[in-house]
């Protein structure tokens, strides 16, 4: 696969920015106190990490726009697929999504050579500085070299991608009386896809504005009414069992809890047709009775 963007060529930027700068420093006493990110080299010197902190700090902010972007690639595909596209244009966007996750398991891989190297540092004390860069180099090559594909298809919002793709699809693409293998996939709470029902809250009992799916069993709730029941349970330390009936999940999680977009489209193209629908027969109403009169 082609990568869109080669993060080594960053992380050895951060090398030579900030594990060059990690050399003995003599902290003035009044500071030594205050200088928690140092430890004692076997000579006396102490030697700081902060410079290592900060960078690592920055990288984790590269995280967040390889987040944000994968949000975007999501959003887009289903897009495509709400506005019947062409199959290979979501496809497209499936790609990008698996270029993003390569990212994200790169930059994930170098932060731990970095954090595994410092460690290693701080346990074996040794008597003078190895060549950190090169410790790093070895670790993060080890970590890659263990790479497959079938680990990106395991990044979280990857996951979350080809749900909503699934999802969209039972609800935007035409099926044929012969697509067997596309009826088995849904799930028997929710048979009948088309229908009203799967927008109703368990909850509330009403049409869902903000629905959200739970990762653990799949079922889909209001996310404010949802969320206050967690809370109000925490504050009584006990556990939330899934609003669903016959669902025997017993420990729903905020944190479990994901938008579901594809559903929320659903409902919004239902009210759009409701209200085109509503519109012509007002129209035509006015028009009969103008005409009779």
């Amino acid at each position: 696969m082609k990568k869109a963007f080669n993060f080594s060529l960053l992380f050895f930027f951060f090398s030579d920015s900030c594990l060059s700068q990690c050399v003995p420093v003599k902290f003035p006493k009044e500071q030594q106190a205050f200088s928690s990110n140092y430890f004692k080299m076997p000579g006396g010197a102490r030697i700081s990490f902060n410079s290592v902190d900060s960078s690592l700090s920055s990288l984790k902010n590269c995280q967040s726009y390889i987040n944000t972007g994968m949000d975007i690639a999501t959003h887009v595909a289903l897009d495509l697929v709400e506005s019947f596209n062409d199959v290979e244009d979501v496809n497209s966007m499936e790609n990008v999504m698996l270029e993003y996750a390569a990212m994200d398991r790169e930059l994930n891989h170098y932060m731990k050579a970095i954090e595994e190297t410092v460690h290693q540092i701080k346990r074996e004390k040794p008597e003078n500085i190895p060549d950190l860069k090169h410790l790093v180099h070895e670790k993060f090559t080890a970590l890659e070299s263990k790479n497959t594909d079938s680990d990106l298809q395991k990044n979280e919002k990857y996951i979350y991608f080809k749900d909503q793709l699934k999802e969209m699809r039972k609800q935007f693409c035409p099926r044929s009386d012969n697509d067997n293998e596309a009826i088995e996939q849904i799930d028997e709470d929710i048979a009948v896809t088309q229908s009203q029902m799967n927008f109703i809250c368990p909850i509330t009992q009403v049409e869902m504005k903000r629905p959200v799916r739970n990762k653990v069993c799949g079922h889909t709730y209001e996310e404010d009414a949802i969320i206050k029941i967690i809370q109000t349970r925490k504050q009584q330390k006990k556990k939330v069992r899934c609003p669903k009936i016959g669902c025997s999940h017993a420990d729903v999680k905020e944190s479990d809890l994901v938008p579901d977009e594809a559903l929320k489209r659903a409902i919004d193209s239902q009210n759009k047709q409701s209200w085109s629908t509503l519109e012509k027969s007002a129209g035509y109403s006015a028009a009969t009775e103008k005409i009779c009169c």
